[in-house]
């Protein structure tokens, strides 16, 4: 599913606190974007600690000082880069006491109250192998005209009332956040991984919606209702697709069928299906990382997104037809501006986008379908990524572009978003199911901006915690060669992204060979000045890793034989005049490449200086999802690649 952009903030920009860690007497920032050299006048830590800092006023030349204002403990050692990245991005830790004390006072399920028993229904979750939460169970069954389809959701807001502790805690929190070795939930474990995780065989309270939809997957209708569930069986993605696959159980089956019809009509609808790879690190039991590796995307996931997707357009059709409060999910569509240089991008790969600024989502479906045959297939759908608005949430409701949807909500997941906790308060309120409902306040608009944010803030810390595992995975292959492609261009070098793993680094353009280079924003290219080499986007290289720092998570990499060696080959037949290149460095002979030339001459003196310390920006955008959906397969607290 489609993905949405982060924004970063400017390699220029000083924050007032900095987290670094002590190393003596001055501080090393783990910000990348954080420049210059700091110096420790006040406060205490111990050395080699992760501490924040408060910068103070420079009067004088050299070192900014700053004051140590806390000690965050050790900056190596189990889960230090998660912590780094919970520190750096200000997300809280802490579970307030009165938050912790609701939580353990909640009890269990007992009949009654105006509840449909839907314990006899054959309802199952599918989930990652990790997972320690369910917060969605789904069944599936033939009709004469279709199919029939119940989600059952786990009901969040009988526990969680508006005005409570647990309520604010969920509100500023806005969403958990899941790292590959930590989870910090929007709710205490009391509620998140037992009375509102849907366990096998253990009764639960949901709030459910029963579909149906016709042989073409388009639905014909929808009811939603409080009920007591059970589920039947705890099954994996894995495990899923086996029984698929070898028709072995019959659940599963009208599980994969509902799908089908439901992706037949997702197709004709024209909604963007840009299917970008996601990392996995497998952790040992000691905190270092095994292996870095592209997570596999199955049907089995494919199954449940679909009817995620189904469920939160019902919940938005329905509070829209009620003319009743929702927070919904949007996403405006692309600007004209991003829509250039994305025509750049594809005519360079001969595909072509309708004329004009009103593109519909089939037109972009339609260019990734033609570039599905393409070996750089993968970079264009991040190019295409990269030229797409982010989604969000508001109050007011414009449509979700990326999904060609008119409504949209998140209603599957409120054990881990604060926004499906609001949308099933408003269907609660709505439609009579209870006194625990709510209508929408004046705050609700804040609310959504406030969790527009934090999401973000989410997605920024799980991915920079990501950067400095690979970081540190790397460290130990400095010097070696990789496969990679370029997946960014601009003025201060090419990013580079590792086949294997995803890792992303930068090649400065000063290590480039023998060649002056300039940046074609039109076409995504570095040109040599002299050769008229082309630098492309989604070219493939090979590249030596240069070096790798942990503590900010940043690669430097420079091309490796026999690239380096047609760059030269290529300005030396335009230039007959320039002098041979000498090899430079202890990796000259084995790699066929110069030592990186980091010289005031080559570099200038601060550049070089940040790009050694990690901290020259590395220029990715995000990895958010334009939709919805639960968070990726085999991540602690139950994080599943979802829909949006």
């Amino acid at each position: 599913m489609a993905r949405e952009r982060m924004g970063r903030r400017t390699p220029r920009e000083r924050p007032d606190t900095l987290i670094g860690v002590r190393r003596g007497r001055a501080l090393e920032p783990v910000d990348r974007r954080v420049g210059g050299s700091f110096e420790i006048v006040a406060g205490d830590a111990a050395d080699g600690s992760l501490v924040r800092a408060e910068v103070l006023r420079q009067t004088r030349w050299g070192p900014v000082p700053v004051r140590i204002l806390e000690d965050l403990g050790p900056a190596e050692g189990l889960r230090a880069a998660s912590r780094m990245a919970l520190a750096l991005h200000a997300i809280p830790t802490a579970i307030p006491p009165a938050a912790e004390a609701e939580a353990v006072r909640a009890r269990g399920v007992r009949p009654g109250g105006g509840r449909e028993d839907l314990r006899d229904l054959a309802l199952v979750t599918i989930d990652g192998e990790d997972a320690r939460d369910f917060d969605d169970a789904v069944f599936a069954e033939p009709t004469l005209t279709g199919h029939r389809l119940v989600v059952a959701i786990a009901d969040v807001a009988h526990y969680v009332r508006a005005g409570s502790a647990l309520d604010a805690m969920a509100r500023e929190r806005g969403n958990s956040v899941y790292f590959p070795d930590l989870v910090v939930p929007m709710l205490p474990e009391a509620l998140s991984n037992h009375w509102c995780s849907l366990r096998p065989d253990e009764a639960r309270f949901c709030l459910f919606v029963e579909m149906t939809i016709d042989a073409g997957g388009r639905k014909t209708g929808h009811r939603f209702g409080r009920g007591i569930m059970k589920s039947h069986a705890r099954l994996t993605y894995e495990a899923a697709q086996r029984l698929a696959v070898a028709g072995a159980d019959a659940r599963v089956g009208a599980l994969f069928a509902a799908w089908r019809a439901l992706d037949q009509a997702r197709e004709q609808r024209g909604a963007l299906d840009l299917d970008l790879p996601e990392r996995e690190a497998l952790m040992a039991e000691d905190g270092g990382v095994l292996e870095v590796r592209h997570r596999e995307r199955l049907d089995s996931h494919r199954v449940i997104e679909a009817f995620m997707v189904l469920a939160n357009v019902a919940a938005a059709e329905e509070l829209t037809a009620r003319r009743a409060p929702c927070v919904f999910r949007i996403h405006a569509p692309p600007s004209p501006e991003k829509l250039d240089t994305l025509r750049g991008v594809l005519k360079s790969f001969a595909i072509a986008l309708p004329a004009g600024n009103r593109l519909q989502p089939r037109d972009l479906d339609r260019a990734l379908h033609r570039a599905a045959s393409l070996p750089e297939s993968p970079l264009i759908h991040e190019t295409m990524l990269r030229s797409l608005s982010r989604a969000e949430y508001a109050v007011e409701n414009i449509g979700h572009f990326g999904l060609a949807l008119a409504a949209y909500a998140h209603f599957t997941s409120p054990i881990r978003r604060y926004a499906d906790l609001l949308v099933h308060r408003a269907l609660i309120a709505a439609l009579g199911l209870g006194q625990d409902g709510e209508a929408a306040g004046a705050a609700w608009d804040e609310i959504a901006s406030h969790i527009t944010l934090t999401e973000r803030r989410a997605a920024l810390a799980e991915r920079d915690a990501m950067d400095r595992l690979l970081a540190a995975y790397l460290s130990q292959s400095v010097g070696a060669v990789f496969a990679a492609r370029i997946s960014g261009v601009t003025r201060a070098g090419i990013f580079v992204t590792l086949a294997t793993n995803g890792a992303s680094g930068l090649i400065p353009v000063s290590t480039l060979p023998h060649d002056h280079y300039r940046l074609d924003e039109a076409t995504q290219s570095l040109v040599g000045q002299r050769s008229r080499r082309r630098l492309r986007l989604a070219d493939r290289l090979d590249v030596v890793l240069v070096q790798a720092v942990p503590l900010t998570g940043s690669l430097t990499f420079m091309l490796a034989a026999p690239a380096s060696e047609r760059l030269r080959a290529a300005a030396s037949a335009t230039d007959h005049n320039a002098p041979e290149p000498a090899p430079e460095g202890p990796g000259a002979a084995r790699h066929g490449v110069g030592k990186p030339r980091f010289g005031k001459s080559r570099f200038g003196k601060s550049r070089a200086a940040k790009l050694r310390a990690g901290t020259l920006d590395d220029g990715k955008l995000g990895d958010g999802k334009l939709g919805d959906g639960k968070p990726p397969a085999g991540r602690p607290g139950g994080r599943r690649r979802r829909p949006s």
